[in-house]
């Protein structure tokens, strides 16, 4: 791969295809050589085409591997776009940027308390506590690492469980590997806008009572949020982690990241 010589200007995001897109698109409009990470083909699929952006597809595995990335393409800012609850690449990029004295800039949504009467906060997957969960139908909107544990919990306590992963091999593959009928299941990608929701219509058609989801700041958690306003149904939404790494900068706007990176690339 050709590294061009204004290597003050690479810059490498880990992200999905919530954020990644709007930050990429604004460094390529500064003629910033952008690297983007992401975990499979379809979101790479989300980013634009242009010869000064490189797409990197799959799994990093270990703190040394980010290290040799850094140093072979002489990357001069490590952005951490990633999901709020993605903790693993996190604290591997945290400590890869640690050991070679690189400061990590960290992208973070806004996280907003909502006072609504039927959003309640929790701290974990399993702290759904003063509910009379007996024969009550929950939706686990929460991704498919924990959701065969989870579902299991919530079945235990004699709720009927049902559950919607998106489209991919992994997810896929777990959600019908879990304790979980295969009817109370549905692959479909989270929608981006209220209007239409699929999620919606298939609250309604399986009669859901409780929402249990994660506090991501992402579209999905948004429409959750205000598809739960207009309903009879609770939303139990997770508490975002409050990790803070060392040798990072945090930011909660595209624009005063990017005014970071040029101060410091002016600097």
């Amino acid at each position: 791969m050709h590294i061009p010589e204004n290597c003050h200007e690479n810059v490498w995001i880990f992200s999905g295809t919530s954020d990644g897109p709007q930050l990429v698109t604004r460094l390529l409009g500064l003629k910033y050589n952008v690297f983007v990470s992401v975990l499979t083909y379809k979101a790479s699929k989300a980013y634009p085409k242009n010869p000064k952006l490189h797409i990197i597809t799959g799994k990093l595995e270990s703190t040394k591997e980010i290290i040799n990335f850094i140093k072979k393409n002489r990357i001069s800012f490590v952005v951490d776009a990633t999901h709020p609850f993605a903790l693993i690449i996190s604290k591997n990029l945290s400590d890869a940027c640690e050991i070679i004295k690189k400061p990590l800039l960290v992208f973070e949504r806004k996280s907003e308390i909502k006072n609504i009467s039927n959003i309640f906060y929790i701290e974990g997957l399993k702290d759904i506590k003063n509910e009379d969960l007996k024969n009550k139908n929950i939706l686990l909107a929460i991704g498919s690492r924990y959701l065969d544990d989870t579902a299991r919990y919530y079945l235990n306590c004699g709720a009927n469980v049902f559950t919607r992963v998106i489209p991919t091999q992994e997810s896929i593959l777990r959600a019908f590997g879990s304790c979980i009928n295969n009817s109370n299941i549905a692959i479909l990608e989270p929608s981006k806008k209220i209007k239409n929701c699929l999620e919606k219509k298939l609250c309604d058609y399986w009669k859901i009572d409780y929402v249990l989801c994660r506090d991501s700041g992402s579209y999905s958690s948004l429409n959750w949020e205000e598809m739960i306003f207009e309903s009879d149904m609770k939303l139990f939404l997770v508490k975002r982690p409050k990790l803070k790494y060392k040798n990072s900068y945090y930011f909660s706007k595209y624009d005063t990241l990017i005014k970071h990176m040029i101060e410091k690339n002016n600097s």
